[in-house]
């Protein structure tokens, strides 16, 4: 499988996503810096976390209206996988691929530490790899990742199985509304996640919870 990771000005976590692809596919992806004019053909597309330009206006917002997203939307609605962790996340949404907000954290503090996610909806191609109910560790870093939709939009998205990860045993960092860690499209090929799967890939990470979503998506044995 193919895939390619969205670079902007301000991300930090690019080499770390980068690295955990090379390894678990065998392959580097695409780098696509966010003002080239297309995206090669790959099977997943990735925008990776940071804080693009600076987290000005608010996280996401300028990326989010980059010519490259464009090139994003007509792939995801082609059926091409996206995934966009922590400041992807909040570019998708900001570009209107996922519907809701991510708001400043409840504590008003940058949260950095591992948490507990429980896997909602593993009939995903991004959850394939785990089990319904499973309860994963994964670590966190971000300041405004509190997620938050209207009454109508989180019932749909509960309604029709489009949460996938929750944070489980208390382990809620942020304040998110029904302690939603990740969320899916109606299509559910695209998936935004704040916390990040990509640093706990392996042992030398402390553990490797993170690295069935990736063999998944990849096509890869766990």
């Amino acid at each position: 499988m193919k895939s390619a990771v969205i670079v902007f000005p301000g991300l930090n976590r690019d080499r770390d996503m980068i690295a955990a692809l090379t390894k678990i596919s065998g392959t580097a992806p695409a780098i696509v810096w966010h003002q080239d004019d297309d995206l090669p053909d790959v099977d997943l597309i990735v925008i990776p976390g940071g804080f693009s330009y600076g987290d000005y206006l608010r996280c996401g917002a300028i990326a989010a209206r980059s010519p490259i997203m464009d090139r994003v939307r007509d792939r995801a609605a082609a059926g091409v996988n996206v995934l966009g962790v922590c400041n992807g996340f909040q570019i998708l949404l900001e570009a209107g691929l996922l519907p809701g907000a991510l708001m400043r954290n409840q504590s008003l503090k940058f949260v950095c530490r591992e948490v507990k996610l429980e896997v909602t909806n593993a009939d995903t191609a991004f959850t394939r790899g785990y089990t319904n109910g499973q309860v994963i560790r994964c670590p966190v870093a971000h300041h405004d990742g509190n997620y938050f939709a209207d009454s109508d939009t989180l019932a749909r998205i509960e309604g029709e199985g489009r949460v996938a990860f929750r944070y489980a045993d208390g382990t809620n960092p942020n304040g998110s509304i029904n302690n939603i860690a990740g969320i899916l499209n109606e299509r559910k090929n695209v998936l935004g996640l704040m916390p990040h799967p990509e640093n706990l890939i392996e042992s030398a990470h402390g553990g490797d919870d993170g690295r069935a979503l990736f063999s998944g998506l990849l096509g890869q044995a766990a």
